[in-house]
């Protein structure tokens, strides 16, 4: 049922001053969505009521909504909607990996655009969300006017092995920190090894895990160091959903086969797409921004000379605002 008082905001993850965001709103509704017997979803509409429908998708999986998600979108223009996912943020319960998969989540999408009596909408994801951006768009082509992606992540095994093993190449320390709870004997499989702990039955294990594992994500996601965004990682409110269901969805390869983003986004083409890329993102290194590219050689493709992962990036998100406002003056509706 809708709220007309929203819930308490959590901490911003990430800001930078000079980032060209536009100015905080609050939502005018908000709501709880029951999808089945164990979750519920929190939602929020911000901007204009009246206006062009955007649908925001968040990073993770599990990572959740920050305010300052809402700002990049001009709120005299779009109509934005934002939800957290299944196990992540204010939906309900946190970290829960039972009945989640990528199908459901597509499947939320849906419902939460039929209540809302949404048509179609312009569909923003980075990371995570970009992978559940194309992935939602393949499904439903006819309920979507376009897609701002960032940060490309196709959820492949290479990409996946990148993230457990790769990443030390660039970040040694903080790899470091992330396999130190688990013995020598464990480290070939770390995936395995994080997922006995962060799917234990033992509670301080899993957050402890969870909280480890979200930590070293938030320690690699900029050009330069952000201590601050790892601490809001690594804590208990952001770390159990973005550990556990990071871990979750990459135990099934995401619930889709090899490759399939990339197969199917014939079933996209057809849309206009802005595609932006950190040059050094080392999360989501470039090369599969590249390749969703040259799948798509009609959507525009943008590579940010002097940002890593983060959409909060000065580089980034001045691309992604400007990327909004393209759709506002082409008109996506």
């Amino acid at each position: 049922m809708p709220n007309s008082k929203p819930k308490k905001e959590p901490p911003p993850m990430s800001a930078d001053a000079l980032n060209p965001l536009y100015p905080a709103i609050a939502p005018y509704r908000t709501g709880q969505l029951p999808v089945d017997d164990i979750h519920t979803l929190y939602w929020e509409e911000c901007g204009n009521p009246d206006g062009v429908p955007a649908l925001f998708l968040h990073g993770g999986p599990g990572a959740g909504l920050s305010p300052q998600h809402r700002q990049f979108f001009d709120p005299a223009y779009y109509r934005i909607v934002l939800f957290d996912q299944r196990g992540a943020g204010q939906s309900t319960p946190l970290g829960e990996a039972l009945e989640n998969t990528t199908d459901l989540l597509i499947h939320d999408i849906e419902r939460l655009r039929e209540q809302l009596g949404i048509a179609q909408w312009l569909v923003f994801g980075g990371s995570w969300g970009s992978t559940l951006a194309l992935a939602y768009g393949e499904a439903h082509p006819e309920r979507c006017t376009g897609f701002v992606l960032r940060g490309i992540f196709l959820c492949t095994r290479s990409e996946i092995d990148w993230f457990l093993n790769g990443i030390r190449l660039f970040f040694p320390q903080e790899h470091a920190r992330f396999v130190a709870d688990i013995p020598e004997t464990e480290r070939g499989n770390l995936l395995q090894a994080y997922a006995r702990r962060l799917f234990s039955g033992n509670p301080a294990e899993n957050m402890r895990a969870a909280r480890t594992w979200s930590r070293y994500e938030g320690s690699c996601l900029h050009l330069l160091p952000h201590p601050e965004v790892a601490e809001t990682f690594g804590s208990a409110a952001v770390g159990l959903g973005l550990g556990r269901l990071e871990a979750h969805y990459f135990l099934h390869d995401a619930f889709l086969s090899e490759d399939q983003l990339v197969r199917n986004v014939d079933r996209i083409r057809h849309l206009p797409a802005v595609i932006i890329q950190g040059r050094y993102d080392v999360v989501c290194p470039p090369v599969s921004a590249w390749r969703l590219h040259e799948a798509w050689p009609e959507a525009s493709f943008q590579m940010i000379e002097d940002a890593g992962h983060a959409a909060f990036e000065p580089g980034i998100a001045s691309a992604l605002i400007a990327a909004t406002n393209q759709f506002k003056r082409d008109g996506t509706l």
